[in-house]
């Protein structure tokens, strides 16, 4: 709980210097106590808000909104996607479908309800028109068994305003989500796409994201441009020995913000290729490595703990 409460930390004070961090707390003593190891770390508190929110878990990617900007900027809003806790695996974090109804309440934003399961970490898009998804999440029965592919795309299309859907096939090893693309393929712009790649033979990893990027290597943006596709390495994978399973250690699951960009690292010989490729994404922010091995080992990563909530224009 510590080193993972270290690693909060280290998250929040970078992008405080750049954005309003909002952190999910439960209680006077908690608050007290957050705002302490925020301080003493160096956040700017001017920065950092407090919410008294109860959660069951961390992963608020998955349970909370997704926020919506107007196409001019000007006005907000959010989906309230039901959660399922990934399938019905764990009954015990089913809760945090009412956080993530509790968070659009302290939004006080307009919020749609499509009445469907999804996660935010199955999804990632572009901003212009094209989202990226995987078969192996959203089609599988334990989500919304009542809703064929083309079913499923209209309601992206409808709640996300996307007009392009680009569909990859599974995820890597240890993902116990079911395949949430976030831990392996991003947009970095609106026509290039990073995607991870392993050269361990034979492994499960390697065939699942080669055939991914064959899918990518063909698919377009909504505007019937190639996409371009950038191979981003992978870190030796994490085995958890307790469990006998592999975990989802991943350089994908990097959080982009204001100022700064959070890269998951993890020890590794490749983490230093990691950062130069981000930083080449990015030219006009920070990358900041965090030590992300901690969170791995609870099946999660920076990305899953975060949620962008963007700021409406006031010009």
């Amino acid at each position: 709980m510590q080193e993972v409460e270290r690693t909060f930390c280290r998250m929040i004070i970078p992008l405080s210097l750049g954005e309003k961090v909002k952190v999910l707390i439960e209680g006077a003593a908690m608050q007290r106590r957050v705002e302490g190891m925020l301080e003493t770390h160096g956040t700017r508190m001017r920065n950092l808000q407090l919410v008294n929110i109860k959660s069951a878990d961390v992963w608020i990617r998955d349970y909370g909104p997704t926020f919506l900007l107007s196409r001019n900027g000007k006005e907000r809003a959010a989906i309230k996607w039901r959660f399922n806790a990934w399938g019905g695996k764990y009954d015990d974090l089913l809760y945090d479908d009412q956080t993530g109804e509790d968070i659009v309440r302290t939004a006080a934003v307009h919020t749609f309800r499509p009445g469907i399961v999804m996660e935010g970490g199955s999804i990632d898009v572009n901003g212009s028109g094209t989202v990226l998804t995987t078969e192996q999440c959203l089609l599988n029965k334990n989500r919304n068994p009542q809703l064929n592919r083309k079913e499923i795309e209209h309601y992206l299309e409808e709640y996300l305003g996307v007009s392009n859907v680009v569909w990859l096939h599974s995820g890597i090893e240890g993902d116990d989500t079911d395949g949430h693309v976030d831990d392996f393929a991003r947009f970095v712009s609106e026509d290039e796409v990073i995607c991870a790649h392993s050269r361990s033979r034979g492994a499960h990893n390697t065939q699942v994201l080669e055939r991914n990027l064959e899918i990518l290597a063909s698919a377009t943006n909504e505007s019937g441009n190639p996409l371009r596709v950038r191979r981003l390495p992978m870190p030796k994978p994490l085995y958890l020995e307790e469990e006998k399973r592999w975990l989802p250690a991943s350089y994908a699951n990097f959080y982009v913000g204001n100022a700064a960009v959070l890269l998951p690292v993890f020890r590794d010989k490749c983490d230093a290729t990691a950062k130069d490729m981000l930083q080449e994404a990015f030219p006009d922010r920070e990358i900041v490595p965090i030590p992300a091995a901690d969170l791995v080992y609870g099946y999660g990563g920076i990305h899953c703990v975060t949620q962008q909530e963007p700021a409406a224009r006031t010009d």
